[in-house]
């Protein structure tokens, strides 16, 4: 058995780390792969930290594309393959006509959570504009979207199961340049990688746009370093990458855009 508590005191989040935990024990007694529901990006960083130390499990995590957000965990023992597909998802494509009544992520997920499923079981959403979105979900819920969800917003809509070939995802534009600033703050940094004002962007920050390695930032003041991930609600990501200090004890910062 794993060090549970161990384990638990190691984390923030504590409730979804038990439910995997509950998983690699299952993988450990009955020899198979165990697979969990989908996570969200906070809590996979803190699953891969944690189980990389452990020599008795190996872990895969898959979202049903390379830049997806969610993913879901398969745990085996070492000796047991493990491998993406066997990591199970559905692909379901969300038909309509969005062109007078536009519907952005948050209307997708709260017409998906309005039938009465929880998060847990929902991957990704790719809005698509006018003709409509697609979700990637757990296989065993996808019957029931196909008869149940048949409403965003005003607009009704078709909701059907199609392979994952036809997953509608453009791979992220990068971007990369180099700054020069006086601190490492958080509002210096995102406003030179994002093109936006220092005041613009200080009160982005302050109004809960702002996320670093996925956590809530709201402090213009906040340090960021070499290796994290800043993202702004609907201006993208921006990776923070090398930093050397100049002669003037300036930091000289290269960042990596993705939009």
């Amino acid at each position: 058995m794993l060090p549970r508590e161990e384990l638990l005191a190691k984390v923030e989040n504590k409730e979804e780390f038990a439910r995997i935990i509950d998983k690699a024990e299952q993988a450990l007694k009955t020899w198979e792969v165990t697979i969990t529901d989908f996570f969200a990006p906070p809590v996979l960083i803190e699953i891969n930290k944690v189980f990389q130390q452990l020599t008795e499990i190996e872990i895969l995590a898959w979202g049903g594309y390379p830049q997806a957000e969610r993913r879901r965990v398969g745990i085996s023992r070492p000796d047991i393959p493990l491998d993406r597909s066997q990591v199970e998802l559905a692909l379901l494509d969300i038909a309509g006509n969005f062109l007078f009544d536009p519907a952005n992520h948050r209307d997708f997920l709260g017409a998906i959570l309005g039938t009465g499923l929880v998060r847990d079981k929902i991957g990704d959403i790719i809005v698509l504009g006018e003709r409509g979105g697609q979700v990637i979900v757990v296989p065993e819920i996808a019957e029931f979207l196909e008869t149940s969800l048949t409403q965003v917003r005003s607009v009704s809509v078709k909701t059907q199961r199609i392979d994952f070939s036809e997953l509608k995802v453009r791979p992220p534009q990068k971007k990369e340049m180099t700054t020069v600033e006086a601190s490492m703050r958080l509002d210096a940094i995102a406003s030179a990688g994002f093109g936006m004002s220092r005041s613009k962007m200080a009160s982005a920050i302050s109004g809960g746009d702002v996320r670093v390695n996925w956590k809530d930032i709201t402090q213009s003041s906040y340090n960021v370093k070499a290796g994290d991930l800043i993202s702004v609600r609907g201006k993208g990501r921006l990776e923070v990458g090398e930093v050397s200090v100049t002669k003037k004890q300036r930091y000289r910062i290269n960042l990596v855009r993705y939009k």
